[in-house]
């Protein structure tokens, strides 16, 4: 049936009905963002508002930024460490091994107290 009702498959309120039911729209401004991976991403803000220095790409996640010529650097990942890692990274051996002393007199102390 090619003719059928203009309207079909619409209802009441559904759709874009125009700027006069809507009210008028903020004037909006285009920034546009590039990642490390030549991702162009256009983003609209409102004029009256500063648009961040970077953005997430959708496509690959990076930052991206709004220099075409020199997108923000692609983030180093840090391997994963462990926690005593990260303790050898605040005390020295000697220091680790001062609080491995005192740790063992505590012991020693409360054994010898109770018994």
């Amino acid at each position: 049936m090619a003719g059928g009702n203009p309207i079909r498959g619409s209802r009441i309120g559904a759709g874009r009905m125009g700027e006069a039911e809507r009210g008028e729209s903020a004037p909006r401004r285009l920034v546009t963002y590039y990642c490390a991976h030549d991702h162009v991403t256009p983003v609209r803000f409102a004029e009256d508002v500063s648009p961040p220095e970077t953005w997430d790409c959708p496509r690959c996640g990076l930052p991206a930024g709004q220099n075409a010529a020199a997108p923000p650097p692609i983030p180093r990942s840090e391997p994963y460490k462990t926690h005593l890692a990260y303790v050898r990274e605040r005390r020295s051996d000697a220091e680790g091994n001062a609080l491995l002393d005192e740790a063992l007199a505590r012991i020693n102390e409360r054994r010898t107290a109770a018994d």
